[in-house]
């Protein structure tokens, strides 16, 4: 059986998770907190990243090659268009969301999430980045409804994990949702995938670790 590892709160992890509930695969979950290095961890993930599996052929890192390898041994149900230029074009998507949204987001995370400052050097360089690839991103993305067009496929599993971080950190920072601000209503699409029941059992656990996480915080 495949072993997912990583933990709840990493969209990352929880973007192979939905991979593996959208395709009805067996799978066991993991533990492995940020910034665990030891040995077994190294040997699966050499940079020590989440997530990584292991399968009865060996182990794989880095969440595309995962969802890519899925694809390819799990082909039923797509969750890529047969077509090659199609299937192309989703992982266009899946990229720009990744490498130029989520990514250059993620330098405002220690302020907009964990209590830490950004320098304002940053912050306005974050925010020229940004504008211009949401800018990218909004002449690529379909939203009908699903980001690619009509079909639900690996590239929502992308966005639905990565692109309210971006709303958020960018509110929390700027005071302004830069998606919003450009015309992508990301809450709206959201709560189209939230409907889903991957979505659902994925934001399940992610509250119970939360909660968990408060609590051992505060003694509770």
């Amino acid at each position: 059986m495949i072993q997912l590892h990583g933990f709840t709160l990493s969209n990352y992890y929880n973007k192979v998770k939905m991979v593996l509930l959208e395709k009805g695969i067996p799978f066991e979950e993991h533990l492995v907190a940020m910034g665990q290095k030891d040995a077994p961890v190294l040997e699966a993930s050499p940079l020590g990243k989440v997530p990584f599996v292991r399968t009865p052929q060996g182990t794989l890192c880095e969440s595309q090659v995962i969802c890519d390898w899925l694809e390819a041994a799990y082909p039923a149900p797509p969750l890529v268009p047969a077509d090659p230029f199609a299937a192309a074009k989703v992982r266009e998507l899946t990229t720009f969301i990744e490498l130029y949204l989520e990514l250059v987001a993620r330098e405002l995370y220690a302020q907009a999430f964990f209590g830490g400052t950004v320098s304002s050097t940053v912050q306005e360089s974050v925010k020229k980045r940004l504008v211009r690839n949401i800018t990218a991103f909004k002449q690529l993305a379909q939203f009908a409804p699903y980001v690619a067009g009509p079909s639900f496929t690996v590239a929502d599993a992308a966005a639905w994990v990565s692109l309210p971080l971006v709303s958020m950190a960018s509110q929390a920072v700027y005071g302004e949702d830069l998606l919003a601000a450009q015309g992508i209503d990301s809450r709206a699409y959201a709560q189209l995938i939230s409907q889903r029941p991957s979505a659902q059992a994925i934001t399940a656990d992610r509250k119970r670790d939360q909660a968990a996480r408060a609590a051992a915080r505060t003694g509770g």
